[in-house]
């Protein structure tokens, strides 16, 4: 009998454990964002904290904003973190996604070599800055990845009222294909080089050919500080208000996705985006530093401490 009590004890504490762990591995939710969130090293502060806090685990998908916003659209995801204001709008809009949370901004930044042969430094026009490196076929570097900072880069550029072309190419990023529509001044091929490559990838590439290119000032500060090797390129624009460079997180619908399979993991996304605006994520957020330098402010809590 007392062998039987045991033994039925002992199946009822694996049970209990095997429930434990089941409630743990179903508080894993997946994420598409924005390579920048990545390279900055944000998230390796940000997500271990969120686990400690609530439990959720983030397998995080890392790649540009256009494709991270289809990645939501797909239902391949629980949730985005990206920086493309007007269209995560219309992803909220079109009922892919159940509400913005402003999180945080940072700015772009406009790089160029010390030898600056566009004459762009100390200006803070941006799109006067673009018009005289096209000007002087300076050569520069464009994303070219359908990302947040290749749809500004697109704007500026069109801004600037020099004549455009729009083509469509495929791009090859982790293995996988896909056509990129785009937008560029003349020169493509010449002075004007689209690489289909993330942020950390074009400052590198940039650097190497002596260029000039558009970024975020977290990926720049975290290559031109946080690496051995260093950094040559410099800011030699900034401080224009159309750089201003804000990033929304959004739970992805899942009335939209009834079918999928498996379910879209709403009220942990909604878990974590809050967690994100909170007090405490804020505050992870503004105290975030490389080298001394802030990389993102703050937007849900701009006075966090």
């Amino acid at each position: 009998m007392k062998k039987a009590l045991l033994g039925g004890w002992l199946a009822c504490l694996m049970c209990l454990v095997a429930i434990s762990n089941g409630d743990a591995a179903d508080k894993v939710i997946k994420m598409s964002t924005t390579t920048s969130t990545q390279a900055s090293g944000l998230l390796d502060v940000l997500l271990p904290e969120l686990q400690e806090d609530t439990g959720i685990e983030v397998k995080v998908i890392a790649k540009g904003t256009g494709a991270a916003i289809r990645d939501g659209m797909d239902g391949n995801v629980d949730v985005i973190f990206v920086h493309a204001i007007d269209r995560e709008k219309q992803f909220v809009a079109d009922g892919y996604g159940t509400k913005r949370y402003p999180v945080m901004h940072n700015d772009f930044v406009i790089l160029g070599p010390k030898s600056d042969p566009a004459g762009i430094q100390g200006m803070t026009d941006a799109v006067a800055a673009f018009k005289r490196i096209a000007t002087a076929k300076a050569m520069f570097v464009s994303r070219g990845d359908d990302s947040g900072t290749h749809t500004k880069e697109q704007a500026l550029w069109k801004a600037t009222g020099l004549p455009m072309k729009t083509v469509t190419r495929e791009i090859v990023k982790k293995g996988k294909a896909r056509e990129v529509r785009f937008t560029h001044p003349e020169g493509l091929g010449k002075w004007y080089m689209s690489i289909g490559q993330g942020m950390g990838k074009t400052i590198v590439f940039t650097d190497e050919k002596q260029a000039y290119t558009l970024a975020d000032r977290g990926t720049y500060i975290k290559y031109k500080l946080g690496r051995d090797q260093g950094l040559g390129l410099e800011v030699l624009c900034e401080g224009d208000k159309a750089l201003y460079n804000p990033y929304g997180v959004i739970p992805v619908n899942p009335e939209k996705f009834a079918d999928a399979n498996p379910p879209i993991q709403h009220d942990l996304a909604k878990a974590f985006a809050e967690w994100l605006v909170s007090p405490k994520g804020q505050s992870l957020i503004a105290n975030y530093r490389l080298m001394g330098k802030p990389l993102f402010f703050p937007d849900a809590i701009p006075n966090a401490k």
